[in-house]
Order: structure tokens, then sequence, then C-alpha cells
């Protein structure tokens, strides 16, 4: 079988670029070399280049999205997505892959687009029943009463920015006063945000992915912050415990699988994602699910890979293979 030419890409628009760059240098490292030519792509605001071992930067022409290898014009076979945030995880660069007949490791268009807004996706599972956190939404230039705000969620809340990663924009507040100043952050990052009732509780997160038809749940990890709510430092600075797999009972722990692959089946998702909850007296409560989790040597999918037996290598092969054509 011939060798196939995989473009991880990498980087992105937004804050989190270079935790995404981080993610794609951690698989392109442990790709199977024996299996796949692997090229680094950096799509960044500045351009899209192949980066080869050089250093030297060779140009994506978006028509096919085909490079100069040194050698030769390579057209990937498959793109290898881990571009946090817009516009690998919002549906864009799915879009455009999809229009050109290239095919790519993470969930399509739409069921990205849908998820990266939390609002909407909220909305559509409440719909089936999946238990959330009770939520507000301020769009950008709306006026807005803070008496009302915490009528309806209580203090403390979590103002969050709606289309956004890596807990950027993200406050915890505890006193009334401090709602306005947090929602000028969450501004920062998006014109539209969601603002939730703080549920106390155990918080887990857990990779879902398909091997083919088989819909696979890995092992669950329990997020002790250090910083009070796993936000930027805790997730990328080292401010958080996390546990793998979760201190939980053998019944939250079926709880939370039984949710987790439900809701990957509704969203119709594909690739890995990595949804979290929050376990507040047995109850299970849905928070988000990233349909690109990090695969930098922090994140959380790789600890539950290694913890499930598997390697990140074999891992990264499954999600080229069940989209090879």
């Amino acid at each position: 079988m011939s060798k196939k030419h995989i473009a991880v890409v990498m980087g992105g628009y937004s804050s989190e670029f270079e935790i995404s760059l981080g993610s794609g240098t951690v698989v392109c490292e442990l790709l199977d070399a024996n299996k796949y030519f692997i090229y680094p792509v950096h799509i960044l605001k500045e351009g899209w280049n192949y980066i080869d071992s050089l250093g030297e930067k060779h140009p994506i022409n978006k028509a096919d999205f085909s490079f100069f290898n040194g050698n030769n014009t390579i057209i990937p076979d498959v793109v290898f997505n881990t571009i946090h945030g817009t516009p690998g995880e919002d549906g864009y660069l799915q879009a455009y892959l999809s229009l050109i007949g290239i095919p790519q490791t993470s969930s399509e268009s739409y069921q990205s687009a849908l998820s990266f807004n939390k609002r909407d996706c909220l909305s559509v599972l409440s719909n089936f029943g999946v238990l959330c956190a009770t939520s507000f939404y301020i769009n950008k230039g709306e006026s807005y009463s803070r008496t009302e705000i915490l009528k309806k969620v209580g203090l403390p809340c979590f103002v969050k920015p709606n289309r956004a990663g890596s807990s950027y924009g993200i406050s915890k507040v505890f006193q009334k006063e401090k709602l306005d100043s947090a929602i000028e952050k969450a501004f920062e990052e998006d014109s539209e945000i969601i603002i939730e009732k703080a549920i106390e509780g155990v918080e887990v997160s857990v990779g879902v992915y398909n091997n083919q038809e088989k819909v696979i749940v890995l092992p669950i990890t329990e997020i002790v912050p250090e910083t009070g709510f796993f936000d930027y430092e805790a997730k990328y600075l080292g401010k958080s415990n996390e546990i793998t797999p979760a201190r939980i009972s053998v019944s939250e722990a079926e709880k939370i699988r039984i949710e987790a692959v439900r809701i990957y089946k509704l969203l119709n998702m594909k690739g890995v994602t990595r949804s979290d909850f929050i376990i507040q007296d047995g109850i299970v409560y849905f928070l988000e699910i990233n349909t690109n989790p990090g695969m930098s040597k922090e994140s959380i999918i790789p600890q539950q890979v290694k913890e499930f037996g598997s390697t990140l290598t074999s891992f990264f092969d499954i999600l080229i293979q069940n989209v090879l054509k």
C-alpha cells in the first residue's frame, strides 16, 4: 500500500493559535512515518503555509490545498485538523475542504459550527433532555439588567464568550459588582456571551471517538483546578490536578459514559470529541463539547488514550483511517 500524504493543520485565527501549534506539533511527531508522508501546515492570519524540515514556508494554493514540498506539488489525501477555534473548529475549514473534496479528521462543518456555538448547542441538547446549567444570553450592544441576570442564574455564576475555547475570556463572578467587568472581558473574545449558574460539584471530562462505525468512550478524567475553576492557567500552566480515571462512583461513571455517547450521536459527531460535565449530588450536568480537543503533552485526551492502554500513534492512525476513502 502506497504511503498517504497527510497535512497536519494547526494555528488558526483565534487566541488559541499557540495551543493549536502545540497540538499539531505532537501529531506530526507521533504519526507513523512508515505509513504516512507528514506535512505541518500553519493556517494563520498572515498566510497558509506548509513548513518544511528547515523551517522554510511553502504557500498553500487555496484552489485545491496543494503545495510544493521541494520536489513535487502535493495535494494531501487527508487533512488532520488540530486547529482550536476559528477556522478549524467552527466549521469554516471543514466546509472548504468538503467543497474541494479532501477528507479531514474532525466532525463535519454543520456539526462543528453548532457545537462551537455554546448557546445553540445547549438549546438543541436541552430539547433531548440533556441537563445543562441555567443560562442567560447577551449580544454586544444590547442593554442588560444585572438584577434580571442574577435573578435567573444567581451567584456565583460564570460569564463566558459564546464562541471561544481554552477558557479565554471566562470569569467566575461571586459579587454583583463584578458582573459588568466580567461581561466586558467576555465581549473582548466574542460579540455574544453566555452567563451560567455555577453548578458546584465534581468536574469531569471524557473523550469519545469513532473507529469506523463503532463509538468508543475513553477513560474519564476528574479535574481539580487550583484556580477556582478550569481556566486557561489550570488547563495549560499546570494549575490543576487531572486525575485519570476519575475518582467517582461506578454508577456516576456509567451515567457519564452513557450521556457522552448519547450527545456524540445526537450531534452526529465524528473523529474525537471531548465533553465536559459536572456531577452534583449524583446528577450529571453537561457543560460543553469540543470537536478539536487539545493534543499537546498537557492535554486531557492524550492522558485518556494512555490510560486506555493505547498509544497516540495508533489513536491518530484510527482517526486517519476513519476518513480515508
